[in-house]
Formats: structure tokens, C-alpha cells, sequence
């Protein structure tokens, strides 16, 4: 079950994590199209990237604090 669980996860993860250039539009906007979903899925990268450098920051504060405690 463990392992059927973490294939799916990685299969979502493989999904998830295509470049957004990599997509395939069509038109005569299509260039366009392509940049502006690259700088879209920029944007969140740098969202989620700046939001976990938050979370290991509270993280080390936490550990510092409890050190001093106890």
C-alpha cells in the first residue's frame, strides 16, 4: 500500500513540476501564451520557495529558544 501511495505521489509531483514552457499552445498568441504561463509558474516557485526559507527561519527560532530553556 506504502508503495502504491509514493508512486502516486511521485507521478503528481512529475505532473506538477513540468516546466510551463513545455506546454503546447496553439494560436497566434501562442508565444505569448508560453511566456506568460513561464512567468506565472516563476512567480509561485519563488512564492513557495520564499514561504519555506519563512517556515526553516521559525523553525531554528523555535529550537533556539527551547535550547535556552532546558
Amino acid at each position: 500500500m506504502k508503495r502504491i501511495s509514493v508512486i502516486v505521489l511521485l507521478a503528481a509531483v512529475s505532473l506538477v513540476s513540468m516546466p510551463a514552457n513545455a506546454q503546447i499552445f496553439r494560436g497566434p498568441d501562442s508565444q505569448r501564451q508560453a511566456e506568460k504561463a513561464g512567468k506565472k509558474q516563476q512567480k509561485a516557485q519563488n512564492k513557495a520557495f520564499l514561504k519555506q526559507q519563512k517556515a526553516l527561519r521559525k523553525q531554528a527560532k523555535a529550537q533556539k529558544k527551547a535550547a535556552r530553556k532546558g
